[in-house]
């Protein structure tokens, strides 16, 4: 039914379709219809397999590949469903515990006084009950700065937590937190102080795991007395070991801006340079069958040790998984197809975690594989080069075009921004990442720490050389924003671009061009569409205020933030890049401003005719001598202003309270809307308010 050579690359399709489909169908119902649909299916194709020369089933090959089609759209949904832990009869947060019992699932990360981890829900006390549960949470504990509490992965605690949903993102482009975390089956989380947590000094964690993450903390120490550069220590530490060190926002951005970004995350990438210089080491034990798989013996072997090295990071188990394969195919299998065996490294991984399909490393890593298959060979072969070491350099340039170009369209919809220079960088951090990946290994060896000086040099150096190219003009398109059907349209554009002209055929020529103008012009739309608008974005934040003025490209963005402050880059700024905002002019409630169309005098705002009276505390305990109608009032500052004494000449149709205020007082200005039939926005724990205006 199926060619041998293709056949997981053709049941890897229904399989991804059918857990992306019914991810998003999450019910119990389901998992039941889907179990039947795919056990008849399954015994179908066995009888027809079982009497195929009988039944002269080869007749029927179009109706056996919609069975096995159907069979694994079916399972794969199957999967999704079953892995789903919301789904579980004995899911913890479908009751209310006031105790649960948990574990340690991952390497706690703490920042300033906070610990924050994922852990696995063991059990949940009920009614001085204990009942078995199952689930995940992540938990934000406050330390004692005083007496801290020290957690490891598999510790084993008790804590007393009111946990509640994920929740989601209030404001326009903000982070789906909430969804990354779904991602990875947690959907529960708890804000606990340090005192309602009991350790039973009990570890269950994986011993494995356990052993591999305090071998690369022991690693990770050896580093710190060996590099004396903390920003050398931060990159050698990330690069090699998949520590998350605190690197410099200057390093983040000039590997960023250099398209080397992903030298920083031990992936992929590092494991086959690994591969690759052992399978050149060991070449000579390709002579014999015996000593083939000695050679792959060893190989497969220090691939794990290294995996063991790096604290076995999801990242690199998963790259070890697919390199595995791939030598294993390279040593046994007679027929070694590259696409077959990519699919069935994903086919295995999918089984195993079907969520791994959203997981924005799983995806690079395979299309850039799959890039590096197709693409390179018929790039390299574009030119001719007889001298040795310069045909190295194009082989190189190959490598890094094959990847950038296949993985274009989904770094631009996940990162926003496309660097200019990558075959620069890209080109120049190959030898060096080679070299620091062989050294950094090399240095953790007893004996051979002398080389730690030439192995922080090299990196200081690399450093250095990448920030010069990302300080260069025009080195990163920024602000990129693309939407689904945009990705769709370009990937499509691409792909058949590509095929067509490796396969020399006009027609798909002509039809890639026809999709990409068709994409073009929807960013064309998108440009115009930003240079029209008039609007006002009242931002949902947690302590603050903020408001973007925004007229074509330019705002008037009103807030108590600044440039530098997290919560702007976090909560705000990806607001305005997706609004392809240029220009931002920061002002704050204190001061009275006239800037183009918006005008802040006397407690009063006017943009476009939309006009707002701000009622903040130097309105406290104040009579208002201001009359005229209103949009909107803009409650502000925790106010101590009763709005039961308003002006009766003042009207206005809305009430918008910022999270300056404290929950009490929202809540009493949340009750005088409701008695008066106004409508009001909370811009605290709700979405932010958008005010569409006409030109």
């Amino acid at each position: 039914m199926f060619k041998a050579d293709y056949i997981f690359a053709r049941i890897l399709l229904p399989l991804i379709v059918g857990i992306g489909v019914f991810y998003f169908f999450p019910t119990e119902n389901l998992i039941v219809t889907l179990s039947i649909i795919s056990a008849a299916i399954f015994l179908l194709l066995f009888v027809i397999n079982f009497t195929y020369k009988i039944l002269n089933a080869y007749k029927f090959k179009g109706i056996s590949g919609f069975l096995f089609f159907t069979f694994f759209f079916s399972f794969g949904g199957l999967l999704c469903l079953l892995n789903n832990e919301k789904l579980k009869a004995d899911y913890f947060a479908k009751k209310d515990y006031k105790l649960l019992k948990i574990w340690v699932n991952d390497e706690p990360e703490q920042t300033n006084d906070i610990l924050r981890f994922k852990a696995r829900v063991i059990s949940g006390y009920l009614n001085n009950n204990q009942l078995k549960q199952s689930g995940q949470i992540l938990l934000a504990l406050k330390v004692d700065s005083l007496n801290p509490i020290h957690l490891e992965y598999g510790d084993e605690l008790i804590v007393s937590a009111k946990y509640l949903d994920v929740e989601p993102p209030y404001n326009p482009a903000e982070f789906d937190f909430k969804q990354w975390l779904a991602n990875q089956n947690v959907f529960e989380q708890a804000f606990i102080n340090q005192n309602h947590i009991l350790k039973t000094n009990r570890n269950i964690g994986n011993p494995i795991l356990k052993f591999a993450l305090k071998l690369r903390e022991a690693q990770v120490n050896k580093y710190r007395k060996l590099i004396k550069n903390d920003e050398a220590f931060a990159v050698a530490s990330t690069l090699i070991l998949g520590y998350r060190a605190d690197l410099s926002k200057e390093t983040l951005a000039a590997y960023s801006k250099t398209g080397t970004i992903h030298a920083l995350s031990v992936s992929g990438s590092h494991v086959a340079i690994i591969f690759f210089v052992l399978d050149f080491m060991l070449i000579f034990l390709d002579r014999k069958r015996g000593t083939k798989i000695l050679k792959f013996i060893l190989i497969f072997s220090l691939i794990w040790i290294y995996a063991l090295i790096t604290g076995l990071s999801p990242s690199v188990v998963r790259s070890a998984i697919m390199i595995g394969i791939f030598i294993t195919a390279k040593t046994f299998a007679r027929n070694k197809n590259g696409y077959n065996t990519l699919a069935f490294a994903a086919f295995c991984q999918l089984i195993y975690n079907p969520f791994l399909i959203w997981d924005v490393g799983f995806q690079l890593s395979y299309i850039s594989v799959f890039g590096l298959i197709y693409l390179q060979p018929k790039i390299y072969k574009w030119i001719y080069i007889k001298n040795k070491w310069l045909n190295k350099v194009w082989e190189l340039i190959a490598i890094s075009l094959a990847a950038q170009i296949v993985t274009f369209p989904l770094c631009i919809y996940y990162f926003h921004q496309f660097p200019i220079y990558f075959l620069l960088g890209n080109l120049f951090i190959s030898l060096p990442l080679m070299v620091i990946m062989i050294l950094g290994i090399i240095v953790l060896i007893p004996f051979a720490d002398k080389l730690s000086t030439i192995f922080e040099w090299i990196i200081v150096s690399t450093n250095q050389i990448l920030k010069w190219i990302a300080d260069l003009p025009y080195s990163t398109l920024s602000s990129i924003w693309i939407n689904l059907p945009e990705l769709l349209l370009l990937s499509l554009s691409l792909g058949l671009f590509i095929y067509a002209l490796t396969n020399y055929n006009k027609k798909l020529i002509y039809a890639s061009i026809l999709l990409y103008i068709f994409y073009a012009s929807l960013i064309v739309y998108d440009d115009w569409v930003a240079t029209k608008q008039q609007k006002i974005i009242f931002f949902t934040l947690r302590k603050n205020y903020a408001a973007a003025f925004i007229s074509g490209r330019e705002t008037i963005l009103l807030t108590d933030l600044n440039a530098n402050d997290k919560n702007f880059h976090f909560f705000v700024k990806p607001a305005l890049e997706q609004a392809q905002i240029s220009k931002i002019n920061f002002i704050n409630l204190n001061r009275d401003t006239l800037i183009n169309h918006f005008i802040k005098k006397d407690n009063q705002i006017v943009f476009k005719g939309y006009r707002i009276l701000l009622i903040d505390e130097f309105l406290n305990y104040k009579n208002l001598n201001i009359e005229g109608k209103f949009s909107s009032l803009w409650l502000t500052g925790n106010i101590r202003f009763m709005l039961e004494n308003l002006n009766r000449h003042i009207e206005f149709k809305s009430l918008i309270i910022d999270a300056t205020n404290k929950d009490y007082k929202i809540a009493s200005f949340k009750t005088f809307a409701e008695n008066n039939s106004i409508p009001q926005h909370v811009l605290k724990k709700n979405p932010a308010y958008l005010v569409q205006l006409t030109q």
